[in-house]
């Protein structure tokens, strides 16, 4: 099937797609998958507005890249498939690559430190130096219910602003990036923040919060550290760990 679907898209989506299933796999490696409802999609180049997104009913552990499914900004399917797409999971992400130029791939999980995060009034806390990189880039969503309503988007692309991190009230992580790669690693550092937070809380302990004058100046050392959002740092390494693991990602 590899060799059909590589001969029928360009070069560089070919590349996309290995990028964009590796992350479903390293999202599985890391325990982050919620069996088969959470979506990453990836925007491909080109400019005609189509998206990567998840075969539904798949495990994230099984996608590859011939089996990931183009779709419109409608979740019409681009290029024929026999697999089908959550509209729960489409709707969201479509709102932000509809509205944000810069998204290049939208990241959405369910764990149980994130969701546990996302139902506290206060949200994500300023403990640790892990949260210091979300917190300065994150914006919140009151829950509606199940995401199957157009009329949501307004809203929730309202509440992401210019931001690259949202909690979904009472639901779970979203964050988003020009690169795979740069998606992948804010959710990590996201996800291991919203871990902490739980472990230091169950500690029963007062905690301490980080200062706000060192809070303000979190951003350019971010940028400083990290040379931008600093996927490129990450990724290749990630590869390769998948590569030794299983390479059935590029198929």
């Amino acid at each position: 099937m590899s060799n059909s679907v590589q001969d029928q898209v360009s070069p560089e989506e070919w590349q996309v797609r290995i990028d964009l299933a590796a992350c479903y796999r390293i999202i599985a490696m890391y325990g982050w998958d919620d069996l088969v409802f959470t979506h990453i999609s990836a925007r491909v180049p080109g400019g005609e507005d189509h998206f990567l997104i998840n075969p539904y009913g798949m495990l994230f552990e099984e996608i590859t890249a011939s089996s990931l499914v183009k779709v419109d900004l409608d979740g019409n399917k681009v290029l024929e498939t026999e697999h089908p797409v959550n509209p729960a999971g489409f709707v969201i992400h479509s709102a932000v690559h509809e509205a944000r130029e810069d998204a290049g791939c939208v990241l959405h999980t369910h764990t149980k430190a994130g969701i546990a995060v996302s139902a506290q009034k206060d949200g994500l806390l300023p403990i640790s130096q892990t949260a210091m990189f979300p917190y300065v880039t994150l914006g919140y969503h009151d829950y509606e219910g199940v995401a199957l309503n157009d009329d949501e988007k307004p809203r929730l692309v309202a509440d992401l602003g210019s931001n690259n991190a949202l909690i979904l009230r009472n639901h779970g992580l979203l964050t988003t990036a020009p690169t795979i790669a740069d998606a992948f690693l804010l959710m990590y550092v996201l996800e291991t923040a919203c871990q902490i937070q739980i472990m230091a809380q169950s500690g029963g302990g007062e905690l301490v919060r980080i200062p706000q004058p060192i809070l303000d100046g979190v951003q350019a050392q971010a940028e400083q550290v990290t040379k931008g959002l600093g996927g490129s740092l990450i990724w290749p390494g990630l590869l390769r760990k998948l590569d030794r693991r299983d390479g059935s990602f590029r198929n």
